[in-house]
């Protein structure tokens, strides 16, 4: 299995999304949480890569403006793959939302998680083109 999960955090640590593919508990969620955030809230940005070992696993992130957007990946998996993924969602984020920002991912969750779930479906790559994501995004969304 290629992903684990996948959060959305600000910069104070809330987080925002969160994607589970594997089995856990509230509270070992809620330690996760916490544990990632700490890993790449304090790293170096100039000096420093955007992934970071996490036990048997690797957390692979991007930060834009201020949300980390991290994916914890085995790390037997191509990073540089992870973080275009990453790049991937946050274009489609962008081009549905208008230059998303936090307070769209707070009020149109349920949209986010939809966008989440056209690239990824159950811990894999779904789609890789754009387009595709955004045409399917825009069907969706027609039905509300």
């Amino acid at each position: 299995m290629g992903l684990h999960f996948f959060l959305i955090q600000n910069r104070q640590g809330k987080t925002r999304l969160a994607k589970w593919w594997d089995a856990h508990e509230d509270g070992d969620k809620n330690r996760i949480k916490g544990e990632v955030h700490r890993l790449v809230a304090g790293r170096d940005t100039r000096h420093q890569s955007n992934f970071v070992a996490y036990g048997a696993l690797r957390v692979v992130y991007r930060r834009y403006a201020g949300l980390y957007f991290c994916a914890c990946v085995d790390k037997e998996d191509n990073p540089l793959a992870w973080l275009e993924n990453i790049h991937l969602f946050v274009e489609v984020l962008d081009g549905f939302f208008g230059n998303v920002c936090e307070l769209d991912l707070v009020f149109n969750f349920y949209k986010v998680y939809a966008i989440l779930d056209e690239c990824f479906l159950a811990g894999e790559v779904q789609e890789t083109n754009r387009r595709t994501i955004q045409t399917r995004i825009a069907e969706l969304d027609k039905l509300d």
